[in-house]
């Protein structure tokens, strides 16, 4: 599909996987700045691209990523063993659970079947993971992300070479605040920008509307969220299977623990890295400690992505066969995303507090 975007599309998938203006018209301002780049926009022209490059299947969304973990509950991800000869009832089993966000078949020998758990009380994952194992008769093996060294999944496409283009300073000054629960007025507006943004000249008084709430109050909000870290990024959140990003590889490794830090800082700075994460070994089962997941547009450019990867480890320590492996995804299982509606109503403040 990235063949067919043309030079105005690709710049602004290029420009806007984050930093688009919280301001109550964004679109004009952020047209403004597409142009101060070489690419003359005007605001309703750019509107009118951003809704076609949605109904495309371009976007996964348009609007606020919200940050599921500041926003109350935990996930987590987990790997499990699927038979070959039950594979399909084994995922039957494992997708039934309301928990269960993504699944995703992965080449292994053993470990096959990878998920991610979210859930509002960490409590309940390891109930969760006690049905599923009572359910299939295989064990599970819970894998929570100790270290987070990068998350930004943001995919360039062929085109001009426009710069991200950041106008999140754009709009009224906010004051972040170290609170981690969320208001009722706060939790209303999560769960009506948990799917994206009305792609609109005023997508902030849309909200507003459904919400019975102020225009001005809404853009602050989301402008301190974002600032706080409870929203990742505001912007055209791309469908990277339609951008051709069909390689998916997680890369896995046995990081020596005393240079983990320096490792983790090192590998998060490759940009075709989406995720870098240190996560716990299972002793005689799982040995690695360290994922970085790498995409590509091809089997070549991956595999050319995960060599840099593994050369910039060897520069903290010797690198051997056996310290490291990339488990490739054969086919998406489950992809329902983490719904945010009982972990944000599980952190939100009583009412009249």
């Amino acid at each position: 599909m990235t063949n067919e975007l043309g030079r105005v599309d690709s710049a602004i998938c290029n420009a806007f996987q984050g930093g688009f203006p919280v301001v109550s018209r964004p679109f004009e301002p952020a047209a403004a700045a597409l142009s101060d780049h070489g690419i003359d926009v005007t605001g309703a022209e750019l509107l009118n691209r951003v809704q076609h490059l949605d109904e495309r299947g371009v976007l996964s969304r348009f609007g606020a990523l919200i940050n599921a973990q500041e926003i109350g509950g935990t996930a987590t991800l987990v790997a499990t063993h699927a038979p070959e000869d039950s594979y399909e009832e084994h995922a039957d089993l494992v997708n039934a659970h309301p928990e269960v966000a993504h699944n995703y078949e992965r080449e292994h020998p053993y470990l096959n079947m990878w998920f991610v758990l979210s859930v509002v009380d960490e409590s309940r994952v390891e109930e969760v993971l006690a049905d599923i194992e009572a359910e299939t008769g295989e064990p599970t093996y819970n894998l929570p992300k100790q270290q987070e060294f990068h998350v930004g999944a943001k995919f360039p496409v062929e085109g001009p070479q426009t710069q991200a283009v950041d106008c999140s300073d754009a709009g009224p000054e906010v004051e972040p605040t170290d609170r981690r629960s969320l208001t009722a007025d706060e939790l209303d507006l999560v769960l009506e920008i948990q799917g994206g943004l009305p792609i609109t000249e005023t997508p902030y008084a849309d909200v507003a509307d459904a919400i019975d709430a102020d225009t001005e109050w809404v853009v602050e909000t989301i402008k301190r969220f974002n600032q706080e870290g409870k929203v990742r990024r505001v912007g055209a959140i791309p469908n990277h299977y339609a951008l051709g990003y069909s390689e998916n590889g997680m890369t896995v490794w046995d990081v020596p623990d005393e240079v983990i830090d320096e490792v983790g800082q090192a590998v998060a700075e490759f940009d075709f890295v989406t995720h870098c994460y240190e996560r716990p070994r299972h002793e005689g089962v799982w040995p690695y400690n360290f994922f970085a997941m790498t995409h590509g547009r091809s089997e070549e450019e991956s595999e050319r992505r995960i060599q840099q990867v593994h050369d910039r480890m060897t520069e903290y320590w010797d690198v051997e066969d056996g310290d490291w492996d990339t488990l490739f995804s054969t086919r998406i299982l489950k992809k329902t995303g983490i719904r945010l509606d009982e972990r944000a109503q599980a952190n939100a403040e009583p009412a009249g507090d």
